[in-house]
């Protein structure tokens, strides 16, 4: 069958080249120019790391990650790291001296993923024999050497099964997605494909090598037998009719065939001139992808392909990464080509040879092939292979992560010798080096958390375990707490390391003591004793009485503050209360340790002594401890204290406090403190005028003596204050105003208008005053004794108008007297006489309205009927008002009041008026008993 023809190579490269990518170069070594180059990938981290072997249980040993050569020196090693490498190297028999010529600390970037090195099975085959490629499945792993044999393994590496199939090496194998079927291929030409679990086989010998086969991923099923070998020619095997297989040329004469995958309907393969693509519904070739660097041998540096899905391939050859899209061809441009085509929808170059490809979500994973000149020979050798992981992005590429891999050999090894294989859902990736396989997966809770302990970043590490606490496995949030809180008190940073206490040690007693005690051995107890723990859980009394007595040794306020807010019952009292009087003895007045002692006595219910204390500093907290442990007992003899302290609050207390405190105790005890006196008296006359009577007459002279102000007031509102009492004494200190209100209400109204005019000479207190006493005579005597004093004239003419007849005052004014503003008072006579007028005449505008409105209301009620039933009941006779015998004719007589009477039981009328009324409604208004005299008669 002649090979298909696809489109050009040209059309291909064409659609690629606004998309390509370069890779900057990273080492001053290597200079690359990559004229087609539209953008440069993006560095994020470096990480090269050269670290200590995790303590992992067989079968698996941890794989080491160094940095490459030349370009980032390595960082400190530990001591199993270093023997680790420095064992892969001597297995190799090469020492490599430029990797510890210079050193640098690892970044601080977290890598991506995490290695270790196959072992059990695969450490004996690789004892004896080289890897030479290997296939995986999900459930198992296939393993081709260079001595023709085949190895199925478990995912730990150990052997399940081997098949001899070559004496020479094995090429390729191939497995479909069941995992039931293998193909194998070997360089003496020999391509074997058989059941795993079934009798089914196909051998076939050629007469060149054949480098590569591939199986159908769906073999399992009859329709789909079939597989493809790659040789000189890219063959298609089917199984047809008697089960004889059909061998079919897809394509040849472009060199050998060195790689093909298989995925869906879609077979891609690399021969020496590029990359092609078939369709195995039309039996068609969709593309052809030109390789780049054509001066690259391509049996050193073989093409490395890879599906990421059913249309998307990645293609990766020497130093460029394309990504190809296979899409649907519009129907208008199909004409005679394909109903598909390829379109490289991104491109980059990288820094490095290309060995491997595989996907990683939206990023890619890339096994890169290093060589390195060493420093002091100049001379060209194999470095470490790297695998990176890389995100294209839409105009750019960033570097997630660059990790260097140190596997036995690597300095003897070719590009050719490496190869990625990755198993799909899993985040699973198999680096094969013909004496060494490290499988590389994505890191999980538990190595973050490693990784952020290794960085001493304890704190991230710790909120890492309590967020995936259900899921790690490995890791405890307790030690990490511990390990954080070691950390802070070695930096220094006491008082964060007690905070976080609260929140790692949290109910643990025996941890909690344990932490004090190494607080209390770096002297940092003051540190942890604003968070010890008060209720659930409580410590023993020894921690807390420890604390106690660092803060009474050196900081009386901190010692203060702490038996102020710690119950008294976290500690022993009496042992506290000995140590402070002990203080005390060496500085009887610290007022901080005589307020602590007070608070101590409080605690052990010693309020005797702590109300002594209190006083003696004269405390604001007196007050809360007499009410809050009811010592009323203990003040009876303190009063005067409590209120030389606070006259204010020790008065409500007392007269909150009656029951326990009589007022007659506590005026005794006031007798020789007037002026307090008279402030407890005077508040309690505030709340109430009664209580205290039997002092008024006393309120008297201290009302006088210290708060004149008040005097009035309690003259008008007292009731029990004796007038004649009050008047001497006023009288004798010359209080006018007190004393003309006492006149006044002793009924001397004479009296006191004549001391308001002759003390005081204010006119308009006398006016004033008079308006009050409305009496007459006082406003005669007023203007009697104002006729002659024009200002006193000025003022009653303008006050007078509302009162009295101004005619009476005008009368008496002598002719020819100067009376000041004289016009302005008649004219505001004038004008308080219009609006007496105008009041009047307002006032009978709305009662006559008010009467209208009434007399219409009563009409409208009046005319309304009113209901009458047989319930009704004459007024008169108490019958029914209406007949059993509804045909027979009747009379009522129903009044506005409801009631109702039969017309011949109302009584005659003696009036000449026509107009009846309700005998029993106009009774009410006569008089009692009119209505029945009425009736009878």
């Amino acid at each position: 069958m002649p090979a298909l023809q696809g489109p050009s190579g040209p059309t291909a490269q064409a659609q690629a080249g606004t998309n390509k990518r370069a890779l900057p170069s990273r080492t001053a070594r290597h200079t690359w120019d990559w004229p087609s180059a539209s953008c440069a990938l993006t560095r994020r981290t470096e990480r090269r790391t050269q670290g200590t072997p995790k303590q992992q249980k067989p079968p698996q040993t941890t794989f080491p990650r160094v940095p490459s050569p030349r370009r980032l020196p390595a960082p400190h090693m530990t001591a199993a790291g270093r023997a680790m490498a420095e064992a892969a190297e001597k297995e190799s028999g090469y020492n490599e001296e430029s990797t510890d010529e210079s050193e640098e600390d690892e970044s601080e970037e977290e890598p991506k993923l995490k290695y270790e090195r196959l072992s059990n099975g695969v450490t004996e085959i690789l004892q004896k024999d080289a890897a030479s490629c290997m296939t995986v499945h999900e459930k198992f792993l296939a393993l081709g050497t260079h001595y023709g044999k085949v190895y199925l393994l478990d995912v730990q590496g150990n052997i399940t099964q081997k098949f001899d199939v070559s004496p020479v090496k094995i090429n390729q194998i191939s497995l479909d997605e069941s995992g039931e079927h293998m193909g194998v291929c070997s360089e003496d030409g020999k391509v074997q494909v058989f059941g795993l679990y079934s009798a089914e086989e196909f051998h076939e010998t050629f007469d060149c090598p054949i480098k590569i086969v591939a199986v159908h991923p769906h073999f399992v099923r009859s329709h789909f037998k079939q597989f493809v070998t790659g040789g000189k020619k890219l063959l298609l095997y089917e199984r047809g009719w008697m089960n004889r297989w059909k061998p079919s040329v897809l394509h040849e004469g472009e060199g050998n065939i060195r790689n093909i995958k298989w995925r869906g309907h879609l077979i891609a393969w690399a021969n020496n001139m590029g990359v092609k693509i078939l369709d195995m519904i039309s039996k068609q070739r969709i593309t052809n992808v030109p390789r780049d660097d054509i001066s690259l041998r391509p049996d050193m540096y073989p093409c490395s392909l890879c599906w990421k899905d059913n249309l998307t391939l990645i293609i990766g050859w020497g130093n460029s990464v394309k990504i190809c899209s296979v899409k649907e061809r519009h129907a208008s441009e199909m004409r005679d080509l394909p109903n598909r085509y390829v379109e490289i929808v991104f491109q980059f170059d990288t820094e490095f040879y290309i060995s491997g490809l595989a996907p990683l979500c939206d990023q890619l994973v890339i096994l890169s092939y290093v060589k390195e000149i060493l420093e002091k020979t100049e001379v060209e050798c194999c470095a470490r292979p790297r695998l990176d992981i890389v995100q294209p992005l839409p105009e750019s590429c960033e570097e997630i992560s660059s990790d260097a891999l140190t596997v036995r050999g690597f300095q003897e090894n070719e590009c050719r010798d490496y190869h990625l294989e990755y198993s799909e859902g899993e985040s699973l990736f198999y680096i094969i080096s013909p004496r060494d396989v490290v499988v590389a997966k994505e890191r999980d809770q538990d190595d973050h958390i490693d990784w952020l302990l290794e960085k001493k970043k304890y704190e991230e590490a710790l909120m890492a375990a309590e967020i995936s606490q259900k899921t790690i496995k490995k890791h405890k949030i307790l030690d990490i707490g511990l390990a954080y809180i070691n950390h802070l008190v070695e930096k220094g940073e006491y008082d964060l390391a007690a905070r976080k206490c609260q929140k790692i040690l949290g109910k643990n007693t025996e941890l909690w003591e344990f932490e004090v005690y190494k607080f209390k051995e770096i002297g940092q107890l003051k540190a942890i004793s604003r968070y010890l723990p008060r209720r659930d859980p409580v410590l023993k009394p020894l921690i807390y009485e420890m604390v106690l007595h660092e803060f009474l040794e050196s900081d009386y306020e901190g010692f203060a503050t702490l038996i102020k807010e710690w119950p008294g019952d976290l500690y022993n009292n009496t042992i506290i209360v000995q140590a402070v009087v002990d203080h005390l003895k060496k500085d009887p007045q610290n007022r901080t340790l005589l307020r602590t002692l007070a608070e101590l006595y409080t605690y052990d219910q010693r309020y005797g002594r702590a109300l002594e204390i209190y006083l003696t500093l004269r405390h604001k907290d007196v007050f809360q401890l007499i009410h809050k442990h009811n010592l009323f007992s203990s003040i009876k003899d303190k009063i005067v204290l409590l209120m030389d302290f606070d006259s204010e609050k020790a008065v409500d207390m007392l007269l909150d406090n009656e029951d326990k405190i009589s007022i007659d105790r506590v005026v005794e005890e006031l007798e020789n403190r007037p002026e307090l006196q008279h402030v407890y008296l005077h508040k309690l006359f505030k709340r109430d005028h009664h209580k205290g009577q039997r002092y008024h007459e006393k309120q008297i002279s201290l009302y006088a003596e210290y708060d004149r102000p008040n005097l009035l007031p309690f003259l008008r509102d007292s009731t029990h204050c004796p007038l004649e009492k009050a008047l001497e004494i006023c009288q004798q200190r010359n209080f006018v105003e007190e004393t003309v209100y006492l006149l006044s209400r002793m009924g001397n109204s004479r009296s006191a208008l004549k001391m308001i005019m002759e003390e005081l000479q204010d006119v308009d207190k006398a006016i004033e005053f008079a308006k009050e006493q409305d009496d007459g005579e006082l406003w005669e005597d007023l203007i009697l004794y104002s006729i002659d004093k024009p200002p006193f004239i000025t003022g009653l003419l303008n006050n007078i108008g509302t009162h009295v007849d101004p005619i009476l005052l005008i009368h008496r004014i002598k002719e020819g007297m100067e009376i000041p503003n004289l016009r302005d008072s008649l004219v505001k006579i004038l004008q308080d006489y219009n609006l007496q007028i105008l009041l009047r005449e307002g006032c009978k505008k709305i009662l006559v309205a008010d009467s209208l409105s009434l007399l219409k209301k009563m009409h409208r009620t009046q005319m309304k009927g009113v209901l009458v039933d047989e319930e009704n009941i004459c007024e008169s006779c108490l019958s029914p008002i209406l007949p059993s015998d509804a045909s027979k004719s009747f009379n009522v007589v129903v009044f506005h009041c409801r009631h109702m009477f039969h017309k011949e039981c109302l009584p005659v009328s003696n009036t000449v008026s026509s107009v009846q009324f309700c005998n029993i409604c106009s009774a009410k208004h006569r008089g009692p008993g009119s209505a029945i005299l009425e009736m009878k008669k």
